[in-house]
C-alpha cells in the first residue's frame, strides 16, 4: 500500500492526556526528542487510550537505529533476530522501542542476475510467503502501513501531542471494526498469527472483524500451524487469560482455528453439545476470575479447557479395570503429546495440569481425608479453583465445593493442627555399630 496523506487529530480533538502515559514512557519519548529523533507512541496503547481503556504496555517507535538507542539508554538491551528491538529495563516496567520499518525490502529485484551480492538479508520470506526476517528501516508512514490492522497503525506524537493516522484507523475505531492493512490474504499469509490477533482484539475489545477479512481467516485457518508451536502457546495464553476466553473460544471455533490448533479436542467434542455447553460455562467462570483480579494460571486454563474431556476418558479406562491415577496419567500424556505438535505446552505446565486433575477425587471425597494436608499441596489453589468452576455445572461437585468453601472459612484451615494428622511420625533408627573383636598378642 502506498503512503497516503495522514489524518491528524490535534491535542484538543482527542481524549489522550500525558497523565495517562507511564512516566518511563514519557521520559524515553522526551530523551529521544531532545536528541533530535522522532518519537511516537504506537500500536495498541494509542488504540486503548482513544477507547478510554488502560493500556497493558507502551510501545515506542523512532527513527533512531537500534545502535543509537543503545548508546542513548544505559538500561537498553537489543533483542530479536526477525525484528531487531530495543528493550529498556526499568524497575517495574520494560519498554519496547523499535526503529521505523519499511513494508518491503530495499534490495532491488534481480540483483542476483546482475551479479550484485544482496547481503545482508534484512527482509526474508519463505516459499509460502511467511515473513522470516524484517529489519528494513523506513519512514513513519511505511512503519504504520506495515502493521497488521488499521486500529493498530495509530501514533501519538510527543512533539505536539497529536494523533497521526496513515490509514483508516480512526474511522474503523469509530465503527468498531478490525480491518487488516492491505489485502487480508497477503497479510495473513505473511504472518498467520495475525489471525489469532484479530480474534483476540475482537473478543477483548468487543469489535467486529471486517467481513472480507473474516472470510479470508476462515479460508486460511488451517495455515495457523505454520507458526512455531512455542509462539502459538504464547498467543493462546493471551487469548484465554486476559478476561475474554469465552468470546475468543466462540470465534476460534466459528473460524476453524480451534480445529487447527486443538484437533484432539475438537474431535472429542464433535456432536457433543453437553461438553460444548460445559466448556462455555467454564470459560465464562475463567473470565470472572480474571475480572476479579485473580490471574488464572496457564495450568488452570488448560484444565478448564481440556479437563472435562480428559476426566471422562480416564473414567472410562478406570471402569475397564485400570487404576484411576494410572488411567489419568496415560490419558494426559497421550493428549499432551498430540497437542504439542501444534501448540508447545511446557513440561512444567503439563505436569501441573495432571496434578490439578489428579487432586479432584480427593477433593470430591465426602468428607475428604486429611483436608489440612491437601491444603498444603502446591497445586491445591488451582485444583480448588477448577473444582469451583466445574461445581457450577456439575451437581455431584456442588456438595464438595460447598464443603470446602465452609472448611476454608474456619481458622483451623489456615494453619492445620499437626496433631490431627493420623499418620505416625517415623522415628529415626539409631545405627548400631558392630563391636570389633579384640586382638590378642600371639
Amino acid at each position: 500500500m502506498k503512503p497516503m496523506q495522514p489524518s491528524i487529530l490535534r491535542r484538543q480533538e482527542h481524549n489522550i492526556s500525558r497523565s495517562q502515559i507511564s512516566t518511563n514512557a514519557l521520559r524515553t519519548l522526551y530523551r529521544l526528542q531532545d536528541n533530535g529523533f522522532i518519537a511516537y507512541l504506537v500500536g495498541g496503547c494509542v488504540r486503548d487510550l482513544l477507547l478510554e481503556r488502560t493500556p497493558k504496555d507502551f510501545d515506542i517507535a523512532t527513527n533512531a537505529a537500534p545502535g543509537q538507542i543503545k548508546r542513548l539508554f544505559r538500561n537498553c538491551r537489543l533483542v530479536g533476530r526477525r525484528f531487531r528491538l530495543a528493550h529498556l529495563h526499568f524497575q517495574q516496567e520494560i519498554l519496547e522501542v523499535s526503529t521505523f520499518r519499511a513494508a518491503a525490502p530495499f534490495e532491488e529485484e534481480g540483483t542476483e542476475e546482475k551479479g550484485i551480492d544482496p547481503r545482508p538479508v534484512r527482509h526474508l520470506k519463505n516459499e509460502d510467503g511467511m515473513v522470516l526476517r524484517d529489519n528494513v528501516f523506513g519512514t513513519p508512514e511505511e512503519d504504520a502501513l506495515r502493521r497488521d490492522f488499521t486500529i493498530n497503525a495509530l501514533a501519538y506524537n510527543i512533539a505536539d501531542s497529536s494523533v497521526i493516522d496513515y490509514s483508516t484507523g480512526l474511522s474503523d475505531l469509530k465503527q468498531r471494526l478490525i480491518r487488516p492493512i492491505g489485502d487480508p490474504l497477503v497479510r495473513f499469509t505473511e504472518d498467520p498469527v495475525r489471525m489469532l490477533r484479530a480474534v483476540r482484539f475482537a473478543a477483548s475489545h468487543n469489535l467486529a472483524i471486517e467481513p472480507a477479512a473474516w472470510e479470508t481467516l476462515c479460508t486460511l485457518s488451517s495455515t495457523i500451524t505454520r507458526a512455531s508451536p512455542a509462539r502459538l502457546y504464547e498467543e493462546i495464553l493471551k487469548l484465554f487469560l486476559l478476561g475474554s476466553a469465552r468470546p475468543a473460544f466462540t470465534l476460534l471455533n466459528a473460524g476453524g482455528l480451534l480445529a487447527a490448533l486443538f484437533p484432539g479436542l475438537v474431535r472429542r467434542l464433535r456432536g457433543n453439545d453437553d461438553h460444548l455447553n460445559l466448556l462455555d460455562t467454564n470459560l465464562e467462570g475463567l473470565d470472572r476470575l480474571s475480572g476479579s483480579g485473580l490471574n488464572p494460571s496457564p495450568a488452570l486454563f488448560l484444565a478448564t479447557l481440556f479437563g472435562p474431556v480428559l476426566e471422562e476418558e480416564a473414567l472410562a479406562r478406570h471402569l475397564n479395570g485400570v487404576p484411576h491415577q494410572q488411567a489419568l496419567e496415560t490419558v494426559c500424556a497421550a493428549f499432551l503429546e498430540e497437542l504439542c505438535k501444534t501448540v508447545s505446552i511446557p513440561g512444567r505446565i503439563g505436569g501441573q495440569l495432571r496434578r490439578i486433575l489428579a487432586l479432584q477425587p480427593s477433593l470430591n471425597r465426602k468428607p475428604p481425608r486429611r483436608p489440612g494436608a491437601l491444603i498444603g499441596r502446591p497445586d491445591f489453589a488451582d485444583a480448588m479453583a477448577y473444582l469451583c468452576l466445574i461445581g457450577k455445572t456439575r451437581k455431584d461437585h456442588q456438595t464438595a465445593r460447598e464443603w470446602w468453601e465452609n472448611f476454608l472459612k474456619t481458622p483451623s484451615a489456615i494453619r492445620p493442627d499437626p496433631s490431627s494428622d493420623p499418620s505416625p511420625v517415623k522415628k529415626r533408627r539409631k545405627r548400631r555399630h558392630r563391636r570389633r573383636p579384640s586382638t590378642t598378642a600371639a
